[in-house]
């Protein structure tokens, strides 16, 4: 399957055109981010890049998703060149929160937000890769965050994860479906100016085999590992709220979501009966979010963006 086409949907009266477009097309010029058309910011009041008919609204309204994103830092963290990026630039003791909730809200944002919003998200992303570059110190390569390879990893890790934890947890999408959110999630590639991504699970399944020798378990893995895990919390949190429990599980699900190859690179065992607890503990807490009220499950951007659509009913 390539990105060549995308079929228009629409949601009852409203008829969106976002995806419909060779998505080929869709640059000036090599390598430039995508932005929104006047055609597409008039339909159906901005509907954003993807839309109440797209694959990508259903996989990451999904209450699993939000697993599947933090089995994509487990993931990500693999990867030295990458890790070196995000660890020499962030001091986690103090802005392992706030970064959390950036990385989820801009996710949010482009999937969920209107065209302005995601363009305006991504060009804030793109200005702070410029200023990301240095040396790794475990291989001693130099890294930046424009680099489209590491753009490629943190991409393939995300959708990969997401497609992963909701298909596990019990959203019933067919191969076709995975796939056409693999094919959307171009559009989200190319905000960040990257292009060369996975329109399909045997590319995803592909780039894993082909990158997996540059992956290690490196210190600054196990250390991103463990913050993860056991990341810092103020006295009054612990004392006061579940907080640390309820992460720690939700945490820890999300590590035994991994792949087995990625687990053992971890120094953990990469065992089948693992992965069928972990598919049967999914399940059940994605069968209990489902049963909280639409206006709790959700954050403010999906709200709006779920407003916007009833508004044009």
């Amino acid at each position: 399957m390539t990105a060549a086409q995308i079929t228009p949907h629409s949601a009852s009266r409203v008829r969106l055109t976002v995806l419909g477009a060779p998505l080929a097309a869709l640059r000036a010029e090599p390598g430039a981010p995508v932005t929104c058309s006047v055609e597409e910011v008039a339909v159906a009041d901005d509907m954003g890049y993807f839309g109440p008919g797209s694959v990508t609204w259903r996989v990451l309204a999904d209450p699993a998703a939000g697993v599947g994103g933090i089995r994509a830092l487990f993931l990500q963290a693999l990867h030295p060149l990458a890790m070196a990026a995000v660890y020499e630039h962030t001091d986690f003791s103090t802005a392992f929160w706030p970064r959390l909730q950036r990385t989820a809200q801009y996710v949010t944002t482009v999937s969920f937000g209107t065209c302005v919003q995601a363009d305006a998200a991504a060009a804030r992303v793109r200005a702070v890769h410029r200023a990301i570059r240095g040396v790794d110190p475990v291989t001693g390569g130099r890294y930046a965050a424009t680099d489209p390879d590491l753009l490629r990893w943190v991409h393939v890790t995300e959708v990969s994860s997401f497609l992963d934890a909701v298909g596990r947890g019990g959203l019933a999408l067919t191969g076709a479906e995975a796939d056409r959110f693999l094919v959307e999630q171009v559009r989200a590639a190319q905000l960040v100016g990257l292009d060369d991504v996975p329109t399909d699970r045997a590319a995803l399944i592909r780039y894993f085999e082909q990158v997996r020798p540059e992956l290690r378990s490196s210190p600054l893995a196990r250390r991103t590992a463990l913050w993860l895990m056991a990341p810092p919390l103020s006295l009054r949190t612990e004392l006061t709220t579940p907080a640390r429990p309820l992460w720690t599980t939700v945490a820890g699900l999300a590590f035994v979501l991994l792949p087995r190859w990625a687990r053992r690179l971890y120094g953990l065992p990469g065992l089948p009966s693992t992965d069928l607890t972990a598919t049967v503990v999914l399940r059940g807490l994605r069968t209990a979010a489902l049963q909280v009220p639409e206006r709790w499950r959700h954050g403010p951007i999906v709200r709006q963006a779920l407003e916007r659509v009833r508004a044009a009913l």
